[in-house]
C-alpha cells in the first residue's frame, strides 16, 4: 500500500509540474496598438513599443490561461513628436507619475465559435477597471526548437474612465479626440 501511495503522489506531482506552462510575449513579433477618432472625420493610430507579458496555461488551447502584462507608457508613438510629448503629460497618461499600464486577466475562455473572450483588470494612471477583449487564436508552431503561439485581440475603452481627461471641442461641439479608444493587440508567445 505504501508503494502505491508513493506512486500516486509521484504521478500527481509530475502532472502538476508538467501541466502548468509559461509563455512569454515576444516583443519583436508582437504589437500593442490603439486608434482614436480625430476631429470626428479621421483617426489617429499609435503604438507602445515597450511591453512585457506572460501567460500561464495548463492546456494547449489556452482555456483558463492567466495573463500578466505591462506596458511602458514612455514608449508611446504616434509618429508625431509633439503629440507623443502631450500624451505623456498630465492631460493624458502622466508618464512621470504613472509610467506603466498593467493588465491582469480574470477570464480566458474559448467560445463555441472558436474565438476567445479575455477579461481582466486594466490599470491606467491610478485607475483600475474591468475590460473585455475578443481574440482569435492563430495556432501553435515549432521553429528552431521553440514552440510559439499567436493571438490577435481587440477591445475598446473610454479614456475618460481612466483619467485621460483632455477634452477640447470643435466649434460644432464634437470632441477633437474621441473618448473611445480602440485597442488592437497582435501577440506572439514563446513557450518557456
Amino acid at each position: 500500500m505504501k508503494n502505491y501511495s508513493i506512486s500516486v503522489l509521484f504521478s500527481v506531482l509530475c502532472f502538476i509540474s508538467y501541466g502548468q506552462t509559461t509563455w512569454v510575449v515576444d516583443p519583436a513579433h508582437s504589437s500593442v496598438q490603439f486608434e482614436v477618432s480625430h476631429m470626428t472625420v479621421s483617426s489617429v493610430t499609435g503604438v507602445f513599443t515597450g511591453f512585457t507579458g506572460s501567460v500561464t496555461s495548463s492546456r494547449e488551447n489556452f482555456q483558463n490561461a492567466k495573463i500578466n502584462a505591462s506596458i511602458d507608457v514612455n514608449t508611446v508613438s504616434t509618429n508625431n513628436l509633439e503629440r507623443d510629448k502631450h500624451l505623456k503629460e498630465d492631460d493624458f497618461f502622466n508618464a512621470n507619475t504613472f509610467p506603466n499600464i498593467s493588465f491582469i486577466s480574470s477570464v480566458f475562455k474559448k467560445n463555441a465559435d472558436g474565438t476567445y473572450t479575455i477579461q481582466g483588470d486594466l490599470t491606467i494612471r491610478d485607475v483600475t477597471k474591468p475590460i473585455s477583449l475578443s481574440a482569435n487564436f492563430g495556432g501553435l508552431v515549432s521553429i528552431n526548437g521553440k514552440q510559439k503561439a499567436g493571438f490577435a485581440a481587440k477591445g475598446k475603452i473610454n479614456r475618460f474612465d481612466y483619467g485621460l481627461k483632455w477634452d477640447d471641442v470643435l466649434d460644432s461641439g464634437g470632441l477633437i479626440v474621441s473618448e473611445t479608444v480602440n485597442i488592437v493587440l497582435n501577440i506572439e508567445l514563446v513557450k518557456q
